[in-house]
Order: structure tokens, then sequence, then C-alpha cells
């Protein structure tokens, strides 16, 4: 009896001990959870014009002057602040869930930190990464600034009213660039002065901005209707124009004549380690862009073998080039006559592949889809895209194709590889069903890694065959475009950062290997010049992804499952590759 006793005094003491752990794990996450809801609230306030676009109106009145000290300054406090506060909690006693929060808020502090020991802001913007046209966007009235009740179109102003001190600072620093000899190349400059130019005008109605105007809803009483249209035609007339004519005038009369020759971060003042930096941010890893360069002379003779079948599956006679040079000339690959012919061509691609979607992914967005044509004021220097939408399915997700002459839009450019990377089921997918996800913390749900982010898209470029598609081969060889595009971008863009290799150079490698034209080569060439290490997260994120698909697929056997497969990579958001390794591994041997 005294046995019993003792065993039963034993094993309470051992329930009571196990509630009391439990206890602390529940007290743990809860306030670990507060801790990433409030790094995710003060994040917006730093970052209003993301709150906007993510749906959230409380700050949209407000554009921060991000280039100015006193706004890096708050951004290093909130970092540390944030840091010290993550050493408070043992990961080991947090929820699988908030484990992988830690992970990514760990992995997010330290990048930031070891990032503010550079001035980027001596680069404000460039020909691509263009805050001036995303700012225009935002004017436009169809972007995602809310343009549907009196106070929206109210907050717009003042957002409005403050772009010409973000403009001042922006100048500012490209002066202190060209002390610092921290300047752009000449030919990326050259290509930001017309897109400054193109926003001067004289009469208020023919600007981009009076969008919202014409857009007016009919039920704003008349006096709100012409009170505001005087405002937003003085507000055009008084900042908007003379900011554009500002920057403008100062990328051509000052900026240019000091602006570089050369290509790469190498030629800048701590260039290497500038893009030594970038290439960690952008890859979520810790590979040397010399590991990046030759994996990418690696994948690029791998595929002109692939490519090297298709030419002789359709029986042409003569090399690689001249096929190249065949896709892009003969009129049988430009049928389209009008924009709505090729926006139409994208949805018929969508439709033939949606019986299959639903064997392949076990969950679809909510998000609604559309298509559009990108707008003419940014077409010329735009690539195809997706803007999200918003979590509460007020905004749709939008996959822009840039459509500047329908009859010359060219069919064996990769449209199917194109529309499964840009909309389904790649970033429609991916960044929806994030955002839908009301169990991640919302740091995660609008949050992105690069290489987690265009590795999935790429990724998704390679799902063709199994949603139907890819049964055209030149639409497959278009694919195969496609991804000697990615694979070619870890070579040029190491090339030109570390290896002095020029924008020539850079340019004749692409024309050489794949089939794209001297004015896109270009234009990817200056992308890769002014956003260093970008371009190379879509191979180093797409080729992670399908080498844990093929290890689990040798590994499980009969276990293994596409779709569920997908549903992992997805369900916990946007990860670091290394976080999002663990975690998939964590998976795999649940399934065994």
């Amino acid at each position: 009896m005294k046995k019993i006793i003792l065993a039963l005094v034993v094993l309470s003491s051992l329930g009571a001990c196990e509630q009391n752990a439990s206890n602390k794990t529940l007290e743990a996450n809860k306030n670990f959870a507060a801790l990433t809801e409030l790094y995710y609230q003060e994040g917006l306030k730093q970052n209003p014009l993301q709150a906007t676009l993510i749906g959230d109106d409380r700050y949209n009145d407000l554009l921060p002057n991000d280039g100015s000290i006193a706004f890096r300054e708050e951004l290093k406090k909130f970092n540390q602040r944030f840091s010290d506060s993550l050493k408070n909690y043992d990961r080991a006693s947090l929820s699988s869930n908030d484990q992988l929060s830690y992970d990514v808020l760990k992995d997010e502090l330290e990048i930031n930190k070891e990032g503010y020991q550079f001035h980027f802001e001596y680069l404000p913007f460039s020909q691509l990464n263009s805050f001036p046209l995303i700012f225009a966007q935002f004017g436009s009235g169809t972007s995602g600034q809310p343009f549907k009740k009196v106070k929206d179109y109210d907050d717009w102003l003042k957002r409005l009213n403050a772009f010409s001190v973000w403009a001042d600072t922006a100048i500012g620093n490209f002066k202190l660039g060209i002390k610092a000899g921290m300047v752009f190349p000449k030919s990326v400059v050259i290509k930001m002065i017309p897109q400054m130019q193109s926003m001067v005008v004289t009469d208020a109605k023919k600007s981009l901005f009076y969008g919202p105007i014409n857009l007016m809803p009919a039920s704003f009483s008349a006096a709100d209707k012409e009170r505001l249209t005087k405002e937003y035609e003085a507000s055009i007339l008084t900042v908007v124009v003379p900011t554009f004519k500002k920057l403008g005038d100062f990328l051509q009369n000052e900026y240019l004549p000091n602006a570089r020759a050369t290509s790469g971060f190498s030629s800048l003042p701590g260039g290497a380690e500038m893009y030594a930096y970038q290439v960690k941010r952008q890859t979520t890893t810790n590979r040397t862009p010399e590991d990046i360069y030759q994996t990418g002379l690696s994948e690029v003779a791998r595929i002109r073998k692939a490519m090297d079948s298709i030419q002789n599956l359709v029986g042409f006679k003569g090399d690689l080039k001249s096929f190249f040079n065949y896709l892009n000339t003969d009129k049988k690959f430009t049928p389209y006559h009008t924009a709505k012919e090729v926006t139409d061509a994208f949805e018929v691609i969508h439709q033939r592949m949606k019986p299959k979607l639903i064997k392949v992914f076990e969950n679809a967005p909510k998000t609604p889809f559309e298509i559009r044509q990108t707008e003419a004021f940014r077409a010329a220097s735009a690539s195809a895209e997706y803007n999200s939408g918003s979590a509460d399915g007020t905004r749709p997700g939008i996959f822009y194709v840039p459509i500047l002459d329908a009859t010359k839009f060219n069919t064996t450019s990769g449209m199917e590889s194109l529309f499964l990377h840009e909309a389904i089921p790649g970033h429609h997918y991916q960044i929806s069903l994030t955002q839908e996800n009301n169990l991640l913390p919302n740091f995660r749900r609008y949050g992105g890694h690069n290489a987690y982010v265009e590795g999935w898209a790429l990724y998704s470029e390679s799902l063709g065959l199994e949603l139907g598609l890819y049964k055209d081969p030149y639409q497959y060889f278009g694919a195969l475009g496609d991804e000697i595009h990615r694979a070619i971008r870890l070579v040029v863009d190491v090339a030109i950062h570390s290896k002095n290799m020029s924008r020539e150079e850079a340019i004749k490698y692409m024309m050489d290997n794949e089939p794209i034209s001297e004015q896109g080569a270009t234009a990817e060439i200056e992308r890769y010049m002014s956003h260093p290490g970008q371009a190379l997260g879509y191979k180093v994120g797409a080729m992670k992804i399908r080498a844990l698909r093929t290890k689990y697929e040798m590994e499980l056997g009969a276990k293994f499952n596409a779709a569920e497969f997908h549903t992992e990579v997805l369900k916990d958001g946007s990860l670091p590759l290394n976080v999002l390794e663990a975690k998939m591994d964590t998976w795999a041997a649940s399934k065994k």
C-alpha cells in the first residue's frame, strides 16, 4: 500500500511538473507572440507604404523621409532593441511555429545590423528600383493607394505633399555619393533621366497624378468634388511637377557628369564587401560569390544541351545562335495585333492548367486574380511582374504584362513559363496563401525573402509538364530560355561585381546563350548593375526547393506526394533557405 501511495505521489509530482512546464511554454509563446506583433506594428509605422499595400489604411497619409540620417538612426535603434529582446527567449521552450518565427526574426535582425555599416542610401533610387516611379503608380489611382472615400483623397494629398522633402533628401544623398565615389554607372543614369522628365507636364489634367480625379466616385458631394479637384491640380503643379523636374535636372546636369564608366561594385570604395553582403542578403545563404559563379557556369552548360535537343526535335538546321535568331524574327511567332489578344492568350494558359492544379496543389488562394497590361508610363522600362493583392480580398493580385507593341509580342518568349512564375502557381499562390494564413504572425504573413519568394516562382516554372503545359516544343524551349536566363544571372551578376566584367561583355555573354534581343539583354544587364545580388536569389532558391523535392522523392518513395510537399513548402510562408531546409527535413522524417 505504501508503494502504491508513493507511486501516486511521484506520478502526481511528475504531472505537476509537466503542467508547470506546459504553463511556462504557453506563457513563453504568449510573450513571444506579443514581441513579434510589436515588431510588426512598429515596422509598419516605419514603412507606411507597405502598410498601404497590405490594406492597412492607418498610415495612408504618411511618407517617411527614409533616406535621412535621423530615419537611419531610428532604424538602428529599432533593430537593436528587438535584438536585445530576442535574447530573453529560450528557443527550445517555444512551439514549433514560434521556433520558426524565432529563426526568421533572428536572421532578419542580424542581416539588417550587418547592412547598417554600408551607405546604400548614397544610391537612393535607380532606373529599375525607382521610388519616384513607384510613387507615381500609387498616385495614378489604380494601384495600392485606395481612392474610395473622401478621407482617402485627403490622405493622398498629405502623402503627396511630402514627396518634395523625400526628393530633396535623395538629391542630398546622391551628392554625398559623388563625394564618396559611390555613384551609379553612366548607362544607368541615362535611363533614369527620361523617367523623371516624363512626369513633367504643364496641364495638371495630363498628369498621371490626376488619375484619382478622373476616377472620383459619383457619391461624393459637389463641394468635395470641387475642393479635391482644385487641391489636386494645385499639388500637381506646385509639388509633383517641380519635384520631378528638379530630380531630372539634377540627374542630367550634376549627377551624370560624375557617374562612373565602370559596371560593377568592385570599382566602388568597399565595393567587394558591399557585394558580398548583398549576396548573403539576397540568397539567405553563406555561399560565396565564386561558388555561385561556378554553379552558374555548370547550369548554363546543362541547359544548353537541353536546348540543343529541342532544336533537333523541330528540325532546325544551323547553330544555336541561328535558332535564337529564327525564334526572334520569324513572323509566325508574332501573331498578335492588339494588347487584349496578348492578355487573352495568357488567360487561355490559365484555363488550360486549371484541371491539373487541383491535383498538384491541395490549397488555392481565395484572393482574386487579374491579368493586366502594364501602364504606358512605365512599360518601356518594366518587366512582367506580379503585384500582390490585399489579404482581405478587396484588391486582387495582378499579373502585369508590358506590351509596347502587340504586333512584336513573341510567343516563344516563354509565355507559359512566365505565367507559371509571375502568376499561378508562382507569386500569386505563394504570396496570397501566406497573407491568407491567420496562423502566422503578421511579420511573417507580410514579409518575404528574395531567395524563397523568387525561388518558389522559378521552381513553379519547372511544374509545366505536371500542369499540362509545355506540349508545344517552342513553349518548352521558351521555358528552357527562362531557366538558362536565371542561370546566366549567376554568371554575369557575380562577374560584373567581382570579376570586372564590363557591361558590353555581359550583354554579349547573355545574347550568346539565350534567345534575347540586344535591347532585352541590355535592360537585364543594367538591372544587375544597379541592383547587385538580387538576381541571384531566383536560381539559388529554385535549386534548393528542387533539391529538397528530389531528396524526399528518393527517401520516401511511394509515400512522397507532390501536393503534400507543396503544401509544406508554402504553409509557413517565406523562410531563409537554411530554415526552410531544416523544417522540410523534419516534415520528411515524420512521413517515414
